[in-house]
This record gives C-alpha cells, sequence and structure tokens, in this order.
C-alpha cells in the first residue's frame, strides 16, 4: 500500500499532471472565449445575411412532433466558425512562435576517425 501512495504521490507532483491541468484550464477559458466571439460577432454576420440571427426556428411539422432541422444547421454554422477561430488563433500562434534554431551537425566518428587516418598516412 506504501508503494502505491508513493506512486501516485509522484504521479500527483509530476509535471505531466500539472500540464494537464493547465491545459484544461486554458483550454475552458479559450472555448468561452471562441463561443462570444462565435455569438457576439460571427452570428450577427451570419443574421445579416441570413435575416436570421440563427436557424432553430426551422422545422417540419409532422402531426404532433417537430423535425427541427433549424438546430442542426444552427450547431454547424457554430461548428464551421469555431473552426474558423481556432485556425486563427493557431495561424497567429505560429506566427509568433520563434523558429527553431538549428544547429550545424558536426562530423560523425567515422568521418573523425577518417581525417584521422588520412592525416596519420600523410605524415608516415
Amino acid at each position: 500500500m506504501k508503494k502505491f501512495l508513493n506512486e501516485f504521490k509522484a504521479f500527483i507532483a509530476g509535471g505531466d499532471m500539472i500540464e494537464l491541468a493547465v491545459a484544461v484550464i486554458l483550454a475552458g477559458v479559450i472555448g468561452k472565449v471562441i463561443s462570444a466571439f462565435t455569438e457576439g460577432v460571427m452570428m450577427p454576420i451570419v443574421a445579416a445575411i441570413f435575416g436570421q440571427p440563427d436557424f432553430n426556428a426551422l422545422a417540419i411539422d409532422i402531426g404532433d412532433a417537430k423535425i427541427l432541422y433549424g438546430t442542426v444547421i444552427t450547431a454547424l454554422v457554430t461548428l464551421v466558425l469555431t473552426g474558423l477561430v481556432l485556425f486563427a488563433i493557431i495561424k497567429a500562434y505560429q506566427k509568433m512562435k520563434k523558429p527553431a534554431v538549428v544547429e550545424e551537425a558536426g562530423p560523425t566518428e567515422v568521418e573523425l576517425l577518417t581525417e584521422i587516418r588520412d592525416s596519420l598516412r600523410v605524415r608516415n
């Protein structure tokens, strides 16, 4: 039992768990920002184009039941707009990120040994 508790302590205290917790918190906040942008900025643009802010009211009556196909259309529009916003965020992040510095690779061990051999031949 003590080994189990020590392993659990190491797991909780490890960097992976903290990084995961930070990622989950940031994802929740970014999700709220994207939702606010989609609902506050993008959907009014959709409303200006199509004459309504969402398509939830679109339905087909079949007797006592309604097929609410408008909610599916609204969800699809929201999905596409959210994807667009995420794409823009990722593109901006990639531009902001510094390119990785590529170090020049030195000679390999075989190349060094070959140089040493050749220089020894020249001496003799």
